[in-house]
This record gives structure tokens, sequence and C-alpha cells, in this order.
């Protein structure tokens, strides 16, 4: 995939010294369980403070397992707070079952949590949506029913609360269109259609700005990504603009798919997922600043960049020291291996395994004492995760690596604490072969 620089319209501008760094597309691991965030087809949902992020955990496939919850204070470091649905002996989240899509409301008149999502059976034929509710947002949901909205089809979904407080849920019926219905109060019943569009468009998503509501969705085209589009009207009800594109044509949304756009102060960031339909568990999350005005909406891709939960400030990433895998201080049976897609054409291999093979950089510099966020550009060939230890400054924290799938190295990304100067970072394990490491890439100011 060819990385687009960040120049949308001025929102996008060069920051001055490191910070942390969302990185769309790499191994994403959360705080405190040194696992891959698995949260996809997700949204999200601020309380107070804190932003929790809502999805699929697709550790073992497509087969429902959990409905997983994340919180975060910055949108960037993300903690793993629990389950809000999990598996069953039977009914709609037993084995074998289908449930995507999540997202949570809250509603201010029943004071609960609302959670719709899409209810299916393995051959995808029920096409039904689905609905539970919970008294806090990250703790255990009651499971209510599913059905077919006004009976028609539903696969892909998303909810929408507008200013007023009223509920939306957004459906994607193959049959008949992409379809807006109006929720009941306590958003537990759906009343009416309110719009359809005769396309056959899936992944709905909607954001409103200075009084126009944006609706963005996805071609049909199964795990594989495509051309997003959007529509715009001044009423739910419609009439809605033709579908125009928001990404660079022929990008396939840089290799995502719509699940949520995110207000964060007076701007906009696009959630999609990279899915890996070979392997559901190593899919990835491709989030990027959307840009939307008057003008309509635009997006370009970035290999990383800046986000402010306070101001809604979102900023190139810095540029970055580059130090190569096979250039440092390898020990314990870790060795340069050959590698055609990594840079300088080798990487450190043998780290981990029984005699604990270690790589050190001496020499990572960085302008700036700071959090920020490393990548390590890595190569896994297995069908799981690996892991490694990752020390910086003598501190250490457990970092999943996901499978890379093969051809160039993948990215994963740690988030540290860096010294004005020299500073220290060491990969080793404590058990089992870590990742193949192509190059550690350090933000300088």
């Amino acid at each position: 995939m060819v990385y687009l620089g960040l120049s949308v319209l001025g929102l996008l501008a060069s920051v001055a010294g490191a910070t942390l760094q969302i990185v769309s597309g790499a191994t994403w691991t959360a705080t405190n369980t040194g696992q891959h965030i698995q949260a996809h087809g997700g949204g999200m949902i601020k309380v107070g403070e804190k932003w929790y992020w809502v999805g699929e955990d697709k550790t073992n496939g497509t087969a429902f397992i959990n409905v997983n919850c994340y919180s975060s204070s910055n949108l960037v470091e993300w903690s793993y707070e629990g389950a809000l649905l999990s598996r069953t002996t039977s009914g709609d989240t037993g084995p074998n079952r289908v449930i995507e899509r999540p997202k949570v409301v809250y509603n201010k008149k029943t004071n609960k949590y609302v959670l719709w999502m899409h209810i299916d059976s393995a051959n995808y034929g029920e096409a039904k949506i689905g609905v539970a509710t919970g008294d806090t947002v990250c703790g255990k949901y009651t499971y209510l029913k599913s059905e077919r909205p006004l009976g028609f089809e539903s696969r892909d979904s998303g909810v929408y609360v507008d200013d007023d407080g009223k509920g939306y849920l957004l459906t994607e019926d193959r049959r008949n269109g992409l379809r807006i219905n109006l929720l009941s109060d306590d958003y537990l019943t759906i009343q009416k259609n309110v719009y359809t569009w005769k396309e056959k468009y899936e992944a709905p998503a909607i954001a409103k700005k200075s009084g126009v509501y944006f609706m963005f969705a996805s071609q049909l085209s199964g795990w594989d990504p495509n051309d997003n589009y959007y529509s715009t009207a001044t009423s739910l009800s419609g009439p809605w603009s033709g579908w125009k594109k928001f990404a660079d044509s022929g990008s396939k949304t840089y290799g995502s798919q719509t699940t949520f756009i995110v207000p964060v102060g007076d701007q906009f960031m696009y959630m999609g997922d990279r899915w890996q339909s070979s392997n559901l568990m190593r899919s990835t999350y491709v989030w990027l600043p959307l840009k939307i005005d008057e003008t309509g909406a635009s997006m370009k891709n970035s290999v990383n960049w800046v986000l402010d939960v306070g101001s809604g400030s979102m900023t190139a990433g810095p540029s970055e020291n580059q130090y190569e895998g096979e250039s440092a201080t390898l020990s314990n049976g870790a060795k340069p291996v050959s590698c055609s897609g990594c840079s300088g054409g080798n990487a450190a291999g043998y780290v981990g395994g029984s005699s604990s093979g270690a790589m050190l950089f001496k020499d990572a510099q960085s302008s700036a004492t700071t959090r920020t966020t490393l990548r390590i550009k890595h190569l896994n060939g297995d069908n799981t995760q690996r892991y490694a230890d990752v020390s910086v400054n003598g501190k250490s924290q457990r970092v999943a690596f996901l499978p890379h799938g093969g051809g160039d190295p993948a990215s994963s990304v740690v988030h540290v604490d860096l010294k004005e100067g020299t500073n220290e970072v060491k990969i080793s394990t404590s058990g089992g072969w870590g990742p193949d490491v192509d190059r550690l890439a350090v933000p300088q100011s």
C-alpha cells in the first residue's frame, strides 16, 4: 500500500515534538493483557473523561465469542475492561452464532446503555438485529431479543443518536437497500422507516456537522475492501445527495471498511476495519483524520498521526529515526536472517526460543523527553500472535505481534517514555519465539 502525506486542506500540520501516535493497520496491544485488541466492527462512546470502544472478539474466527469493551483517556492507549456479552450454551448468543457490528448508546430517559448488533446464523441466513441493555457502559448486559427490523433483512448495522435525543437504527437490507429506522424513546423498539436508499451499500455510520448529516457506507465486497462512499442531507428523512468517495479513488479506503465516525472536539475520526478473511484474529484497525465541512468529506492516509482529544487537533506524526534489527546487539542465539522484503535485505531473527535470544538497540535517539510511540517492523509467519518483552531504559512491557501474512513486514506499536538523548531499547522473550525484527522506528521532533 502506498502511504500518502497528510495535507487534508489544512487540517493536518507538522508537530514540533514527538508524542503518542495512532498507527493504522498495526498490532495494537492492550495495556493490561499483552494481547492484540479484539474490538472489530466496533463503535465508540464517551462517558465522563473516558472513551469506551466496543467491538467483536475475532480470536477464533467468525463465530461469536464476546462483545468486548476497552477504555482509554487518550484514544491511543487502551485497557481491556471486560465482555458485555459472552457465548452461552444456546440461543442467539450460543455456539456457532454470528454477532457483528456492536454499537452502544446511552438513553438519558431510562439511564440504560443500549447495545444493538447484527445477529445471524453461521451461513448468514437469518439476517436479524439484536438488542441488549446494561446499567454501566462496560458491565454485563442483558440480552433481550432479535428480529428482522420491520420485517426486513438486516446485516451490517449501526446506531445514531441525534442532537434532540432521538435514536436511529441503521441497517443493511441487501434486497431493498440501506435503511434508517426510528427507535422508540427507550431505544429498544423499532418504530418506523425514515429513509431507504436504493443502492445496496453496507457498514453504515452517520456524522453530523453544522446541521448536515453525513452517511458513510461501503460497497458489497465481502471481507475485501473497496472504495467507500458518503451521502449528505439536512434531514434524516431526506432528500439525500448522490454518493461520493471520501478517500483517494482506487485506494479501497486505504484497505479498510467503515465501522464508525467519532466526533472529537469539532473534528472527526474515521474508524475502519482492515479485515483478514483467512485469519480474522489478525484483522487490524485503520483510524484516520476525517475532514468534514461545507464542501463535503475527505480523508488522506498516513503511517502515523497525532490526536489531541482535548482540542480535537489532528496533526501529522513526527519524523522517525530508523534502526535496523540486524545492526542491533544480538545475543543468546539471536542472529541476522535474510529477508527480501526488509529494508537492507535482512532482519534480526531467533529472538526468544530455548536460548532466550535477545536484541539491544543501545543508541535510540530522541530529541525530547516525552511519552511517545515506537513502531517495530516485524515478521511473524505463524497463524497466531507472537510476543516479546520490550524494555525502554529498563522499563519493560509485553507486546503482541500479529502474523504478518507474508510479504512486507508488518508493524507493532508500543507506547513508551523516552528521554532526550540516548535511549536503550531491548527486545526479548521469557518463553517461546518472538518476532523477527526488520527495524525499529523511533520518533524525533
